[in-house]
């Protein structure tokens, strides 16, 4: 898919407010055939929640763009952008948004994130963290969890700026193709053959604050994307590799030349691997819609990687990285099981009843 360019897609920012617009002027039509539409409809409140969500994130979406504008204005009418002031103040700006909009989406959907708390940033009650810039490979799986992962790093006890790798078509969101394109983030086309060279530019020059967010598996994770995963290693005549990935059940085997790249580009900085749990049954717009209100419990887990225990050479690296991944697939695969074992809330409720 070509995406339209930058001159193209800003004006097209503007249709936002005018949705904005519409929709405040049919919401309580819009609440009324929800909420009708909720009762005739099997689950709880589902067309409800969700038309509180899109209302809550269209809202949220004009308030970045219209600020976007302000602070395009305020820079110069965009000389000054990439000063640090302004980068700074784009960073506020999305930290600010991102609260919002997770906030709005556990509240609404029965969401709750349980975090390890292991220390991997500098803080200020005493516990060690990382003071050098970091490359953070995390599990992909389930809808939100790289706004999960983003507001997590920029959290006040973490305060890091992050750089994220994703996928050109998120351009086509207006609020994250204004702030991620003034800050230092690659929108990447896949299938290019310069993949891990944006990867690499990306990763040079981090100082301390910033964190390098890569997805090594390059997608969500699902079963059919893991099987023809091995496939395709299995066609390229990784049968090593191939065999590692079958053994791991719950994550897609690793692609190393991204992470490779960025460990390259910056070898001082140090790893952390990020995995968590809750949200991988919800991979298409029917379970979405089948698990809605989720009453989930999201777990993540981190591992802090010093950088001077990288591996450096190629194979050395690789294995590192599968063997990691592995680690994850174990840790994902142990609160697979106590979740399968523990009783919905159907279930318990009928127990309670």
């Amino acid at each position: 898919m070509k995406i339209a360019p930058t001159w193209v897609r800003r004006p097209m920012s503007l249709l936002l407010l005018v949705g904005l617009a519409f929709v405040v002027t049919l919401l309580p039509l819009l609440v009324f055939v929800a909420a009708a539409a909720s009762v005739a409809l099997p689950g709880r409140w589902r067309v409800l929640r969700l038309l509180a969500f899109a209302l809550v994130y269209l809202a949220l979406e004009c308030i970045g763009v219209v600020v976007g504008f302000v602070l395009w204005v305020a820079s110069g009418f965009g000389w000054k952008l990439g000063s640090p002031a302004f980068q700074r103040a784009h960073y506020a700006v999305l930290h600010r948004l991102l609260i919002a909009v997770v906030g709005a989406a556990t509240v609404l959907f029965h969401l709750e994130v349980v975090d390890d708390e292991v220390s991997w940033s500098p803080l200020d009650d005493g516990v060690p963290g990382s003071t050098n810039a970091m490359v953070v490979l995390s599990r992909h799986a389930g809808p939100g969890d790289s706004l999960l992962l983003v507001r997590t790093l920029m959290r006040r006890d973490h305060a890091r700026r992050p750089r994220i790798v994703l996928k050109d078509v998120l351009q086509l969101d207006p609020l994250l193709d204004v702030y991620l394109n003034r800050l230092p983030n690659a929108f990447l086309t896949p299938g290019r053959s310069d993949l891990a060279e944006q990867v690499g530019r990306l990763a040079t020059g981090m100082g301390t604050e910033d964190a390098l967010l890569i997805f090594p598996e390059g997608g969500n994770f699902t079963e059919v994307r893991r099987l023809r995963a091995i496939d395709r290693l299995r066609g390229k005549g990784l049968h090593d590799e191939a065999a590692r990935a079958d053994r791991m059940r719950h994550v897609l085997p690793p692609r190393p030349a991204g992470v490779a790249a960025a460990l390259a580009a910056a070898p001082h900085a140090d790893v952390v691997l990020v995995a968590h749990t809750g949200l991988e049954h919800l991979s298409t717009p029917a379970d979405l819609w089948d698990g809605l209100p989720m009453d989930s419990v999201v777990r993540m887990r981190w591992w802090f990687v010093p950088a001077a225990q990288v591996p450096r050479e190629a194979p050395a690296q690789q294995d590192w990285l599968y063997e990691r991944w592995a680690e994850i697939d174990a840790w994902v695969g142990s609160y697979a099981q106590i979740d399968d074992a523990a009783p919905g809330p159907a279930a318990a409720g009928e127990a309670a009843g």
